[in-house]
């Protein structure tokens, strides 16, 4: 997007901010075992919805920008980066399997924004169905089980399947279609929904700072926040 629109990019700050709450506690509570909790149902909703939005903005933000191939394949090349790293930390016998992200939220969503030429044309009411297709197609796969890994970036795992960052295709490119839906209805202009707020200042600047610099901040929060903690454990 050339001319950025403020509270797109304030949102998906919100988001990665969000994201990095609920990695903190998971790094308190499961990684290193500094605090003993049980996460409650809540805390288990938001996590859910916290990525389901960060799917429907990044579909909403699909319908602004351009060269969606090019974009797709650099995230699709850092959650690829991601799964290495997570790999290793396996093999080096600092976490058990689970750690290892295969087919996590940068994977599924460049693979999306990779897809999003392929739906690009259509009219908005099939766009509607689709969205809403793969979406429940997504929550039938949930109970669905297969004794190979292949399809688990649709959605279908195997027994002893665990990883601690899961978005499979399905519903995700639902959600993703949902949002490219709100951009064309929203933002049709393409223009501000709010152009009186200065999104450079304060509080909306300092977000818009985050949204901008998301794929970066994701990749490198988890690192910082094992460093921060790592002195606790030792």
């Amino acid at each position: 997007m050339k001319n950025r629109i403020w509270e797109l990019d304030a949102f998906r700050g919100v988001c990665i901010l969000g994201m990095i709450a609920v990695h903190l506690v998971y790094d308190l509570v499961d990684l290193f075992h500094l605090v003993r909790w049980t996460y409650p149902p809540a805390f288990l909703l938001v996590q859910s919805a916290g990525g389901a939005l960060f799917l429907l903005l990044s579909g909403l933000c699909a319908t602004l920008g351009s060269h969606p191939v090019r974009r797709g394949l650099t995230v699709f090349a850092a959650g690829l980066v991601v799964t290495a790293v997570t790999g290793g930390m396996y093999l080096l016998r600092l976490s058990d399997a689970s750690i290892v992200i295969g087919f996590g939220v940068l994977h599924c969503l460049g693979l999306c924004m990779l897809l999003w030429p392929v739906f690009r044309r259509c009219p908005n009411l099939l766009l509607a169905l689709l969205a809403a297709g793969f979406i429940v197609l997504g929550w039938y796969l949930r109970g669905v089980r297969a004794d190979f890994p292949w399809l688990v970036p649709l959605g279908v795992t195997y027994p002893g399947f665990a990883t601690v960052d899961y978005f499979p295709l399905f519903p995700n490119l639902g959600y993703f279609l949902a949002g490219s839906l709100l951009g064309r209805t929203l933002y049709r202009e393409k223009t501000s929904l709010f152009p009186k707020i200065d999104g450079n200042r304060g509080l909306a600047g300092a977000l818009c700072w985050c949204g901008r610099n998301s794929l970066l901040i994701y990749l490198l929060h988890q690192p910082v926040l094992c460093l921060l903690l790592l002195p606790a454990v030792l």
